[in-house]
């Protein structure tokens, strides 16, 4: 009898292992053509194609080192690729860009709370697909019958990652496919090893090792000045720029008068963004520095300043008496908005919460929440609002409040984007009304009071890059863009100024970098300039208005390295 039941128990524990067997490669070849599947429903081309490849090894190796079963690694690899799938499409909804490697190195509190705010039921998507798959782990676990040895996993991470980075060192990422629905694990996977080359060379901020001397002391005493402080209202005007500097476009009469200034010139804004970033020109404004400083981490450049940089525009007026306040038209925990805002200096921050809006809301709404905050603060003494627009944000493929400019009648751009061209126009329309309506209000409610306005452009609307040279196609577009082709960067800037005469406009030039727009903000407002914007005024009369391009960066370094001797830039 236990002759018997030994036979049973050898035949049963066979027939286990050999299903198990049979299971094991089931599921190891059902995996593997899933991330095969993942690779050509994603991937547009043999480069892109040969970097999944690679990354998807990598990621075997890797997982392989630690559990030495094929069908486990295999499995936590597609689930890290779904993640990173997933992280994109939701980055590409939010921003219009695929997610990177830095998106993971640089989350913080803030990022988890934008996550969960946006969607507020993505705790329980997470948790309900943590029930679904550790139990199945569990079970590819008991089925898995294979195992790697640790020498040949290793053998297989150090050849994955060797090709890896010299793929991607080799082929650059296309600025715009960063911009479309392809490719994510491969920009994600590149960005990695430039990540990792950029940290290990370069760090975070480009700034020389040493500069001479420090700051200089200013020859201004204290806030001393000849006239009244005046009121300082910065206007964001979301995707704007004169549209008629682009060939065939046709605009309405009186089109330019929108971007003119008090003294009759109209002047153009060399921005850092093509297309999308807003929070670059947000950098440049409110800081007076580079996001190019960043390198490939300037699309993170909000997150990483806030709480290092406090060299700013809101910081130099505070000792004016002024308080600063912004009028911010989304969630302030988007990329740190809330976080870097208060490091440079802003006392009261108001995003979208605050405002109790809607998610696009008139230029009327901001313009009223500004004029209506200035008058509850004006008695306290000199004001500072950095006010937002929405109105004129993508898409421009619908007619947007069409209760709004009822007169209205398109030009008739009728080529590629003609539809689009002729959108963006009506809502410029919309926003030049309120721009006058604006300015009508603050001479009726405030009699006297002293109102320095300064309007500009963020970036170009994303439609634009195909239409300022329509012989390019979107490689050669993406070439000029990385070139910095001013065509692709140029925007505008006004000032106007009611009941006072703006006390000094000389650095107002045209092809103004957006970095030295602070630099104009103090010199019209007759504010003193401390060490630091004494010091960028130096810089602006050498460099002939350009500040990061000027010397291939030097002076930009040099500055940089200035500010961290001073204490304006920390742990950077």
């Amino acid at each position: 009898m236990p002759s018997a039941l030994a036979f049973f128990r050898r035949h049963w524990l066979a027939v286990v292992a050999s299903e198990r067997r049979r299971l094991g490669f089931c599921a190891l070849g059902l995996v593997h053509l899933a991330a095969l599947g993942v690779l050509l429903q994603t991937e547009d081309a043999l480069v892109p194609r040969a970097i999944f490849l690679f990354t998807w090894l990598l990621l075997n190796s890797v997982w392989l080192l630690l559990l030495r079963r094929p069908v486990v690694a295999a499995s936590a690899s597609l689930i890290i690729l779904v993640v990173v799938l997933l992280a994109s499409k939701f980055k590409q909804d939010v921003l219009i860009m695929s997610a990177n490697f830095l998106d993971v190195l640089l989350i913080d509190a803030d990022t988890v709370s934008f996550l969960l705010t946006v969607y507020p039921n993505l705790r329980w998507w997470v948790a309900g697909c943590a029930v679904v798959i550790v139990p199945l782990i569990v079970v590819f676990w008991w089925i898995d019958p294979f195992r790697v040895r640790m020498r040949w996993a290793a053998l297989g991470a150090l050849l994955s990652l060797g090709v890896l980075s010299v793929l991607s060192l080799t082929n650059p990422m296309q600025r715009d496919k960063a911009f479309e629905s392809v490719n994510f694990i491969s920009q994600f996977a590149r960005s990695g090893v430039l990540a990792a080359v950029d940290l290990s060379t370069r760090g975070l901020l480009d700034s020389d090792a040493m500069a001479r001397g420090g700051l200089p002391a200013t020859d201004a005493g204290g806030c001393a000045s000849t006239q009244r402080l005046p009121h300082i209202v910065m206007v964001l005007d979301e995707s704007s720029f004169d549209i008629s500097a682009v060939p065939g476009v046709k605009v309405p009469a009186n089109y330019q008068s929108h971007f003119r200034s008090f003294d009759g010139k109209n002047r153009s804004l060399l921005v850092e963004g093509a297309g999308g970033p807003t929070w670059y020109t947000e950098y440049n404004v409110l800081s007076g520095l580079s996001a190019r400083s960043f390198g490939n981490f300037a699309e993170f450049v909000t997150r990483i300043a806030a709480g290092r940089v406090t060299r700013s525009l809101p910081n130099a007026l505070r000792p004016c008496g002024y308080r600063s306040f912004s009028v911010y038209p989304w969630l302030g925990a988007f990329l740190s908005a809330r976080g870097f805002q208060k490091t440079l200096g802003i006392d009261h921050f108001l995003d979208a919460k605050d405002l109790n809006s809607k998610e696009v809301e008139t230029d009327e709404f901001y313009y009223d929440y500004a004029a209506g905050l200035i008058a509850r603060e004006k008695a306290n003494g000199p004001v500072f609002v950095l006010s937002y627009l929405m109105a004129n944000h993508f898409p421009w493929t619908y007619r947007w409040r069409p209760d709004l400019a009822k007169d209205w009648q398109d030009p008739g751009n009728g080529a590629a984007n003609g539809h689009r061209i002729d959108e963006y126009l009506r809502r410029q329309e919309i926003s030049a009304r309120a721009y006058k309506g604006f300015v009508e209000r603050l001479k009726r409610d405030f009699p006297g009071e002293p109102f320095l306005i300064v309007r500009f452009g963020d970036h170009q609307p994303l439609f634009a890059k195909h239409i300022v040279d329509p012989s390019l196609d979107s490689v050669a577009i993406g070439r000029r863009i990385d070139a910095g082709d001013p065509r692709f960067f140029t925007t505008y800037y006004a000032i106007d100024a009611l009941n006072f005469s703006p006390a000094d406009v000389s650095s107002a030039v045209t092809g103004l970098d957006a970095a030295y727009l602070p630099l104009v903000v103090l010199e019209a407002a007759g504010i003193p300039l401390d060490a630091s914007f004494a010091e960028q005024k130096r810089i602006f009369g050498r460099c002939n208005g350009q500040f990061y391009l000027c010397a291939n960066g030097a002076e930009a370094r040099r500055f940089n390295r200035l500010l961290i001797d001073a204490g304006l830039i920390k742990q950077l």
